[in-house]
């Protein structure tokens, strides 16, 4: 008698078939649950870096800052002095540093030999002007040994000294904020180079 094989029913291979793992399930999820936000955080990185249309505002000039420094002639007045005072001023101006704080030194369009300028805009030192008339009660200022008279102008503090031989004035425009600070630098100069005078102001005492 032939034996006859059973083939197994449709049923059966089913059931035989390998069922997916939940572990596995649970897995994938979680990566797509993670995957998601870490792209959609990159994504807003990225735009939040793309260059912005509108242009950079420009920085707002100052004595510290690097800008843009004219270096033309400054205007400046060279009245004749006489023989002594002259002499002075030569020796105050070859003595003057090359800048002052960070003001570069500039030429000036007259008398090299007794003006100086510095900076944009301008400070200047003009060597040989006069001492000017004081008040009784007039306020000076001593500063590195040197004693500076104020006048306030509308664009600039004129500092004149009142106890050398040969008198200097320091125009320190209002850009650069207290003109006493930079009146520091010039008076060391002048001390080595300018004699004091037969006679001080009375307000001229450290």
């Amino acid at each position: 008698m032939d034996e006859t094989t059973e083939k197994p029913a449709d049923g059966d291979r089913t059931e035989g078939a390998k069922k997916p793992d939940r572990t596995t399930r649970s897995a994938a999820l979680i990566a797509t649950a993670v995957a998601l936000p870490v792209a959609l955080l990159v994504g807003a990185v990225a735009w939040a870096n793309l260059p912005s249309s509108e242009p950079a505002a420009a920085p707002t000039a100052s004595p510290s800052t690097a800008a843009p420094r004219s270096t033309s002639p400054v205007e400046m007045a060279a009245p004749e002095l006489a023989e002594r005072p002259t002499v002075v001023c030569r020796a105050l101006l070859s003595q003057l540093p090359d800048t002052v704080r960070e003001l570069p030194q500039r030429p000036v369009s007259a008398g090299p030999e007794q003006n100086a300028a510095y900076g944009d805009p301008a400070l200047t030192v003009a060597c040989g002007a006069d001492r000017p008339a004081l008040a009784r009660d007039a306020h000076l200022y001593l500063v590195n040994s040197v004693c500076w008279f104020a006048v306030e102008g509308p664009d600039a503090t004129e500092l004149t000294t009142v106890d050398r031989e040969t008198e200097v004035t320091l125009r320190v425009p209002h850009f650069y904020g207290e003109a006493l600070q930079w009146a520091a630098p010039i008076s060391a100069t002048i001390v080595e180079s300018i004699p004091s005078g037969d006679s001080k102001p009375t307000g001229c005492t450290a």
